[in-house]
């Protein structure tokens, strides 16, 4: 499809964050399954499918909310990712990696963000 919400590097940068965070996920006690685990799944997923809904919306106010909900996930994100260093389920060095790929996926979707706000102001 031409013009896919799968050619948008924030899309792109979303999806790897998502996949790892599924690989992180996995590693977890059991018990974590249906909590935290699970938040941090969703929290991933709900990046990804913000942006490719906004996307969707052919209208810019409209895609930038779904962006701005986007970063709000990743935003969770960190703090899930805060909480499995406290409870020891990542040491310090892992969690340093996945903060600093969910950083440079909050850093594309900002970019995204001011791209859409220069189009719908007519000055992209």
């Amino acid at each position: 499809m031409k013009n896919s919400f799968e050619d948008l590097e924030v899309w792109k940068k979303c999806r790897e964050v998502r996949i790892a965070i599924w690989n992180l996920s996995q590693n977890f006690p059991d018990d974590e399954k249906f909590r935290l685990s699970d938040q941090m799944i969703r929290a991933s997923h709900s990046s990804c499918a913000n942006i490719a809904e906004g996307h969707g919306r052919f209208h810019f106010q409209e895609n930038i909310q779904f962006c701005r909900q986007a970063r709000g996930s990743l935003y969770e994100l960190i703090d899930h990712l805060t909480v499995a260093k406290e409870c020891e389920f990542i040491n310090k060095k892992k969690y340093n990696k996945f903060y600093k790929n969910i950083e440079a996926a909050m850093r594309l979707t900002n970019g995204y963000i001011r791209y859409l706000k220069k189009r719908r102001d007519g000055r992209g």
